[in-house]
């Protein structure tokens, strides 16, 4: 994506929202309620790293629904209009489905929806749209078992995670969309299959190349599958229509089946960077605001919060920091070797 085109796109979506150094908007914010998850996907949560004995975060250090939904406020109040609940793995945190239901009542939030590996997705679907939650994104890399467990650290439900999927779309939570991660030579000679799966059924396949966010992945260039290609494989088995983008900001380049059987996904934030383009933060669970999933440090909110600051105070803080804001990582990985080895915020701790 060119920085013009970035430009044009951030022009679209920008009345009122607070804007960065490159006149990005502030329209999105990823708030991870959990830090801790139910799989040990290695290239997020490596079961070496964080096993029985790592340290998660006490109860009492994560924010809580009430510090998240007057954060969110103020957020709303500079701009933002798109909220997504991530972890670690946000199901796991107790009464989400009312934290939903708060956040939904927010003025100016046209949009809310969560990000989950599924597996507990069946349980809660219902009452979350009963809540609010307009709609779920799944973590799902694989529908073959053994490489399911193999991406997933060794947990074995796929079934699980395939009911949650039927329940989300019984629920009315959709678009239902599901994420693959692709890594060359682990499941990349499945994205066929994958997408096979899902065909006709309505939910939303997209393609994520392999990412080297946080330091514990074992990221490599090689491991990477571009997205070129894989849109490349698909089309040659099932003719592809590109689409216009949803909304600014959009990360995924969009096509339909030419045979009508629904759209497919590529995001490819490696080999075609869209920084320019970029309109989200993120708040993690012990409430640090992030200008970039590739952060190397952010803002404390929390202590902030139980010191006792105002919502003005609050708004200020925020638009101090987005204003400052110049992080275009993906787009310079490639050209500065201290960039790309500089210690970054792990994924799990501030949601994909």
């Amino acid at each position: 994506m060119t920085q013009s085109k970035s430009r044009k796109l951030v022009a679209i979506g920008a009345p009122g929202a607070v804007t960065d150094v490159r006149g990005r908007p502030l329209l999105d914010l990823r708030i991870s309620v959990m830090d801790r998850c139910n799989f040990r996907c290695p290239y997020c949560m490596p079961r070496e790293t964080y096993g029985e004995g790592y340290r998660f975060l006490p109860a009492a250090e994560r924010l809580s629904f009430d510090e998240i939904v007057r954060l969110a406020r103020q957020f709303a109040a500079e701009g933002v209009r798109k909220i997504r609940l991530t972890g670690g793995e946000p199901l796991l945190r107790t009464g989400i489905a009312d934290l939903v239901g708060e956040l939904s009542a927010i003025d100016g939030i046209d949009d809310l929806a969560l990000t989950t590996n599924g597996v507990l997705l069946a349980q809660h679907a219902a009452e979350l749209r009963a809540q609010g939650l307009a709609r779920v994104t799944v973590s799902l890399d694989s529908i073959e078992p053994a490489t399911f467990r193999r991406m997933s650290g060794g947990f074995d439900g796929l079934d699980r995670v395939l009911d949650g999927i039927r329940a989300a779309l019984e629920a009315g939570l959709t678009p239902v969309k599901v994420n693959a991660v692709v890594q060359r030579g682990v499941n990349d000679g499945e994205a066929l299959d994958l997408a096979s799966h899902f065909r006709g059924t309505g939910v939303i396949v997209r393609f994520i190349e392999y990412m080297d966010v946080g330091s514990r992945n074992d990221w490599r260039p090689a491991l990477v599958v571009p997205a070129r290609e894989l849109r490349d494989r698909i089309a040659a088995a099932w003719p592809l229509v590109p689409l216009a983008p949803a909304q600014p900001g959009e990360v995924a380049e969009r096509y339909a089946y030419a045979d009508g059987a629904g759209e497919i996904g590529f995001i490819a934030s490696v080999t075609q960077p869209f920084c320019g383009g970029c309109t989200r933060a993120r708040l993690s669970s012990d409430g640090v605001f992030y200008t970039c999933l590739f952060a190397t440090a952010g803002t404390d909110f929390r202590a902030a919060l139980r010191a006792g600051a105002g919502d003005e105070q609050l708004r200020r803080m925020i638009c101090a920091t987005w204003r400052a804001r110049e992080d275009r990582y993906s787009e310079l990985r490639g050209r500065d070797a201290a960039v790309a080895t500089e210690r970054k915020i792990e994924m799990y701790y501030i949601g994909g």
